[in-house]
Parts: C-alpha cells; structure tokens; sequence
C-alpha cells in the first residue's frame, strides 16, 4: 500500500496551533515529515547572537515534545536550506513541501530557490499567507496606482483593521511521520556560550503560558500602563512572536474578543509589526539601507567609539539609558518605551550610525526580528517611516515621566538605588565629592550639546 507523504517546512512558525502549512499538509496525505533546517546562510551572517541561538533550542525541543505527544516527531537538519529540502523530499517520496511565506529577502530568495529546484525533480512548493503575520504583506495596499505599500501607519491601520481576518486553527490531534528520515540531535540550550542570565524560556508552551497569563492579568490595563518602565506590563511575547511559538493571527483574534481599550492597545502593536513587515517585504533594502534618502553624516564606530562602548555597556551618565541598555544585557530583551529612549539617544543625541545600534540589538535580543528591529531603528533615528524625523527623546525628561518613582533605574543601576528624586535622574548635580563615592560616571555628552550637534547636521541652525 502505498502511503502519501508531504513535508512540512518549519521556519517562524516553531509550533502546533495556528499552523495553517501542518494542517494543509496533513489534510492533503497520509503522513508528513515536520522539518527544520538550521541555516547555515543564516548562521554564517558574521554576528554573535546565543540568546536567539539557547531561544531557538528551547522552541525545537518544544515542538518535538508536542509532535511526539501527537505521534510524530521533529527532523532537524543543517546546511544548505533548498538542499536538504529537497533532501528529505526525495528520501521519502513527498510530491509536496508546505511552508510559511517569508517577508524578508533572504527568505523570498531562498523560497525561489527552492521552488524551482523542487519543480525540477516533479514536486510542488505550497507557500501560506498569514503565518507570520496577521495580514500577508502586499494584501493591504494604498488606494491608486503609485505605491505598493502604506509608508504612514494610521492609513495602514485603518485598512488592516478592515481586512478580514482568518480564524485561528486549533492544533492537530495526530502527526503520522513516516519511518525513515534520519534526523540530527536537537541543540541544546545549555550548550550555548554567552546567554544573558535573565533569558526567558522559549518553546510553545512557554509562549501559550505567557499569553494565558497575559490576556488574564495584563491586557486590560495595557493601554494605561505599556509606557511604565519599573511596571513592566507589556506581553513580554515579543521573543515568541518572531519564532512563531504563538501566532499573531490568534493573539488578535483574542484580544479583538477580549475589546477594551488594554485590547485595542494590544491590537495597534500586532498591526505595528505587520506595518513593518509590509514595509520590509516592498523595500528589502530596508534592512540596511535608509528607507527615507537622507544626506546625514552619521559619526562612525571610529569617530564615537569611547561614547558607543558607554552606551553599549550602561555607562553613558544617564540613569534611564543605562538602565535600559543593562536590561538588555541580563534578559536579552527591552522594554519598548526604554527601546525608544536608547535609539533616540544614540542616533539623535550622540548621532550615531543607527545600522550600528541595530547590529548590538541583534547581538543581545532574543526576539531581534529583521523587519521590526531595523525599521524600528529607522523609526527612531529619522530615516524610516516617522513622520516627525526631528523629534528628539530627552533621557532626563523621559526618566521622569515613565519612571516616576525610580524603580526601574534602582533596579537595573544599583550605584543609584539610595537616591531620592530629583538626584536620581540627574546625579550629576549632585556635589563631586558624593557623585565620586557612587562610582557612577558622569554624563558622557550634554544634552544641549548634542542637541546642537544634530541641528547642525540637519542643517537647521
């Protein structure tokens, strides 16, 4: 008897719910191959980054627990992405290979590549919409002729908000994997040098948990409280989100149920991510180029390298900014509102290169999405899709007003956690002799001065 078999390509989409390629593949033959390739394109990119790497562990050990829970199992292969693909197919007689569409270039290319190379040996490539994000990119697209994306986002969010969405998929009760594909030993977690201390767990029970938990104690008072720093009431699900471990398309679905002003907030960041995602998959360039042409002369690691190594390490003399940047060390995430305040300072402040934060992003966050995390950047330096460019966060004043009480500079910069407002955003007025009993360093640049700095290089003096 003969047994039809399709493999299904994990990418983004490192789960079980929600997974409209796993339910295609398992509706259209008899058994399936659950596949993940470790990249080695994507590996051999040139940068460090062992909290995706202990991350992405924690979500395939998670995926292979589900799958075996059901029945299957989870083959993981390395190299060449369209190779073993094609690899696996042939092994095991599959006339088609199912997979999320990608966004990026990168995943487009690769997912031309192996289009064609599959349709050479007599097989078929089946790419789904709606997996990675909640709208497909190119669905929503401004009225006329002229453009093939939205540029502003509240047009976009009107149109997104309009647009149909599909109704969330529950996970499948058996996974019939046939006998004979070879897999690889998962990696392992604990195996992974340089992980922040603080990493969260990855996998798709980690993500359900942490959505449950959300959606029952944090989503109503989102809109109030997303901005308090110490409160630290967002989602946290951001790491999730660029994995796939939960699905954008149910997060919506239930925070559009849940309604409320904490729902609608939440809505508006999932619409974010995919404003951002539309923008990346129209302009690929966009990941390492300006979207907006500018002529700014940003300063280089060379020419600003004592005040990039500050900013990196969380001694830059501004209590909120060191704050942040410590945070990013210890979790391997930010908070969003401390996200915004050491972009603007290093690109708008120190006028700092933004490819050169984005790349120290990439290094230390777990959920370092290639669309958000450089159009963010853009975003925040003036080069992307913000329709106020000269807008400037000053650290001081954003201190103050989101983290009130100080909680979240005491946390994360313990030299301060002794000092009353109004010190404590400001220690430098305090007298010399007690600033050098604090070991904690003096401001790096003056706020007026950079100011300055970034007026002249936009020619607005």
């Amino acid at each position: 008897m003969n047994v039809s078999v399709s493999v299904v390509l994990f990418t983004s989409d490192l789960r079980l719910h929600d997974h409209p390629p796993l339910r295609a593949a398992l509706g259209s033959a008899d058994a399936v191959v659950p596949l993940f390739v470790r990249d080695e394109g994507i590996e051999a990119a040139g940068f460090p980054a062992p909290n995706r790497r202990a991350f992405l562990a924690d979500c395939l050990a998670a995926l292979d627990t589900g799958l075996r829970e059901r029945g299957g199992r989870l083959v993981v292969r390395s190299g060449p992405v369209v190779e073993r693909v094609c690899e696996v197919a042939a092994e095991v007689g599959a006339a088609e290979v199912h997979l999320a569409a990608g966004v990026s270039g990168y995943a487009r290319q690769r997912e031309r590549r192996l289009r064609e190379a599959l349709a050479a040996a007599g097989r078929r490539l089946v790419a789904h919409d709606a997996v990675v994000t909640v709208v497909p990119p190119g669905a929503v697209t401004p009225s006329g002729a002229g453009s093939d994306h939205f540029a502003v986002f509240t047009p976009y969010f009107r149109r997104w908000s309009a647009e149909p969405h599909r109704t969330p998929l529950a996970a499948p009760r058996r996974v019939r994997v046939p006998d004979g594909p070879a897999s690889e030993p998962l990696p392992d977690r604990a195996s992974v040098a340089g992980v922040s201390p603080g990493l969260a767990a990855g996998g798709e029970k980690a993500g359900r948990s942490r959505a449950a938990s959300w959606f029952r104690h944090g989503l109503a008072a989102y809109e109030e409280r997303h901005d308090d720093l110490a409160g630290d009431a967002t989602s946290h699900l951001s790491g999730h989100l660029h994995f796939g471990t939960v699905s954008p398309a149910e997060l919506a679905h239930r925070a559009r149920r849940a309604g409320g002003p904490g729902g609608e907030a939440f809505v508006r960041q999932l619409c974010w991510r995919d404003f951002h995602h539309q923008v990346l998959a129209a302009r690929p360039a966009a990941a390492h180029a300006d979207y907006r042409a500018r002529h700014d002369r940003w300063r280089t690691e060379r020419e600003a390298a004592p005040e990039i190594a500050a900013w990196r390490e969380g001694r830059t003399g501004y209590p909120v900014i060191d704050a942040a940047m410590r945070q990013l060390r210890h979790e391997g995430w930010m908070h969003n509102r401390g996200r915004l305040l050491v972009a603007s300072f290093l690109t708008k402040t120190l006028y700092v290169d933004w490819r050169i934060g984005a790349r120290h992003f990439t290094r230390w966050l777990a959920d370092a999405d290639l669309a958000n995390n450089q159009l963010n950047w853009q975003w925040a330096a003036g080069t992307g899709t913000d329709t106020r460019p000269n807008r400037v966060l000053n650290p001081v004043t954003q201190g103050r007003r989101f983290d009130r009480a100080g909680a979240y500079v005491r946390r994360w910069v313990p030299e301060l956690a002794e000092l009353e407002p109004p010190y404590l955003h400001e220690p430098w007025r305090l007298p010399a002799a007690e600033r050098s009993r604090l070991g904690y360093p003096e401001p790096i640049v003056d706020l007026t001065d950079g100011l300055l700095r970034f007026r002249r290089a936009r020619g607005q003096e």
